[in-house]
């Protein structure tokens, strides 16, 4: 099948002629519909029920994210020289119409010529173009994610002082979003019904957007969400080289017959792109893994050099997630990931180095200003790990303070004995999980790793696969569903300074004070401040406005009186009020709340005159 799909602000057709034996029976009457999506739908030999419920979810929800519950769907033959026959089409047609619960839907009539004329929405979403076919649903799933589906898991609710409920007995009043998040696990049902709040934010604030010219999954950032995407990769990257980790890059294609990547898809639960070149069967990367497997495979290495830590930060990994998933920057087909793997020499060692990790990643995730309060914590280990192992796991729930949602497994179905994350729970109630690591007692012996022990025998390590802040895309929409929350509840919704894309905003009363608050943007600047300057024609009250619209905590309004003091008159965005300070007091305050955090410079041009309007 193959659809146009258009948001038109109206369509207008009118049938002039029956073309075929089997057209419907219709008046030929002009019709004509304002404010609705448009899917102009060829229908192709080999489609059936499959590819309608495809086209059904996949329409549906590109409608969610521009807000429309109007549909027209319009046979339009033109698209495909391989259309099926006009019975078998029709009746496709009439399935699709009948498929879509909750929406206004018609259909144009089928069989007839027809005159039409139609207006087109100017924004990014308002054209697309789909390809569906029974072939491209009928995806090759590992063993793993076979397994997934039908793993049977007993979840359990472990408290900080060591004692383990069913999760069915376990009084939540005191956790409710720990509750949300073991209803949601023990459901794993992942599909979004509407879109979470950070999706209205990210485009108000410029931050990303949809790419309907991509992979649904695949998200546009610009200038401001660069910068903001930026910091957070180089703040994570730098607590990992702090901790001792060796940062690489590997490939993000690889070869799916390579022998050890054959069996370790059926190790992983991912589904992911399928590449054709030159006889090759290749993918995208779901992970950092094999790379760096790969990788280590090469070296030569001592039980003296472990544990040794080698970490990527993969832009990007690619992961087929269910279109039903997809939203925003919460769960994305293309992702950031920083991804760091320790060789250990034995699972003592491999223990002392899970505990170092993971107060590295809480951490990290306090430093990105996502505290202790805002995630919940999951462990999934099997039984035979967790009798063994029972002090690290209540010392894990001690460090976090708070009851953890444990799953359970009679045996082991992946190459992991024990993994731990946190997760977010949104505005929704939808859980994505952000720090994690695992212990791996698989890989070593698969991709064939080896080290020399103290008795000079041949051995393979234990790999710990960690992630101290899960996927940077992740991070950000963790902050902007914070920032919701706060807006909701009566505060001032921000992003951490050290995060703004603009932290100062000049606003000059007019053209005369131009130099001024240019010199002064320079000073600055040079103290590692982001700072731009407002020199648009409108009033002082709207560029005011304006600047709080894109949550810009500091703003200077320069004239007369500012040129002849000493002190800079400093508007506060969250105090609400304006207060005179030195410039070594305004420059020492920014530092202390930016201190030990990544600088990039303004990613927009200085004047905002000079800026091109982005229309979201």
């Amino acid at each position: 099948m193959r659809i146009l799909q258009l948001h038109c602000d109206k369509i207008e057709y009118t049938p002039i002629k029956k073309e075929i034996s089997v057209a419907e029976d219709v008046e030929p009457n002009t019709v004509e519909l304002d404010e609705i999506v448009v899917c102009f739908v060829a229908i192709e030999k080999g489609d059936d029920e499959h590819v309608v419920q495809n086209s059904v979810s996949q329409i549906k929800e590109s409608m969610e994210k521009i807000g429309s519950k109007k549909l027209l769907l319009y046979p339009y033959a033109h698209l495909s020289a391989n259309l099926a026959s006009p019975s078998t089409a029709l009746a496709i047609l009439k399935s699709l119409e009948e498929n879509f619960e909750g929406i206004d839907v018609s259909h144009a009539p089928f069989g007839w010529t027809k005159s039409y004329q139609v207006k087109v929405k100017g924004h990014p979403l308002a054209e697309s173009s789909k390809v569906i076919t029974s072939e491209s649903q009928k995806e090759k799933t590992s063993t793993a994610l076979e397994s997934e589906s039908k793993i049977k898991s007993f979840w359990h609710i472990l408290t900080p002082d060591g004692k383990m409920q069913d999760i069915e007995t376990f009084n939540f009043t005191q956790n409710k979003q720990l509750e949300v998040l073991a209803k949601y696990e023990s459901a794993k049902k992942r599909n979004v019904e509407e879109p979470p709040p950070h999706v209205a934010l990210m485009k108000k604030l410029a931050i990303a957007d949809y790419e309907s010219a991509s992979d649904q999954g695949n998200m546009r950032f610009f200038p401001n969400g660069r910068l903001i995407k930026s910091q957070i990769e180089q703040f994570v990257t730098d607590k990992v080289r702090d901790y001792g980790g060796f940062e690489v890059e590997t490939p993000i294609m690889y070869d799916s017959h390579h022998p050890s990547m054959e069996s370790y898809f059926n190790r992983f639960p991912a589904r992911q792109y399928n590449i054709d070149s030159e006889g090759k069967k290749l993918f995208l990367r779901f992970a950092a893994c094999f790379g760096q497997f790969l990788m280590a495979n090469d070296f030569q290495i001592s039980y003296k050099h472990l544990p040794y830590r080698l970490y990527e930060l993969t832009r990007y990994s690619f992961r087929r997630e269910q279109s039903g998933e997809l939203v925003g920057l919460r769960r994305l087909r293309a992702f950031t990931m920083p991804d760091c793997h320790a060789f250990c020499k034995d699972m003592s060692q491999a223990i002392d180095e899970f505990r170092t990790r993971f107060d590295l990643s809480r951490d990290v995730l306090d430093g990105l200003g996502i505290i202790r309060d805002d995630y919940e914590m999951a462990i999934r280990l099997t039984e035979e790990f967790y009798n063994e192992n029972k002090d690290l796991i209540i010392e894990m729930v001690k460090k976090i303070g708070k009851p953890v949602l444990v799953e359970m497994w009679k045996e082991r179905f992946f190459y992991f004995v024990l993994k731990w994350e946190f997760n977010y729970i949104d505005n929704l109630g939808k859980a994505s999980a952000l720090s994690t690591d695992q212990i791996d007692v698989e890989n070593g012996n698969r991709y064939g790793i080896e080290f020399v022990d103290e008795r000079n025998q041949t051995k393979n390590p234990i790999i710990l696969h960690n992630s101290p802040s899960g996927a940077i895309e992740r991070i950000m929409y963790v902050l902007l569903e914070k920032s919701a929350k706060d807006a909701k509840e009566g505060r001032k919704p921000s992003l951490p300074l050290w995060l703004a894309p603009t932290q100062v905003r000049i606003i000059p009363l007019t053209d005369e004070f131009l130099d001024f608050s240019k010199d002064l943007s320079k000073k600055l600047s040079q103290k590692n401040i982001r700072v731009d300057i407002d020199d648009r024609n409108d009033s002082i009250g709207k560029r005011i406005r304006d600047a709080e619209k894109e949550w810009i905590r500091y703003i200077l309004v320069i004239g007369e009186k500012e040129i002849a003091s000493t002190n800079l008159s400093v508007r506060d965005r969250n105090s609400n009020n304006v207060r005179d300070l030195s410039f070594d007091e305004f420059i020492s305050e920014i530092s202390g709340l930016t201190s030990n955090k990544p600088f990039s410079k303004l990613n927009m041009p200085l004047l905002l005159s000079k800026r091109p309007i982005i229309q979201v």
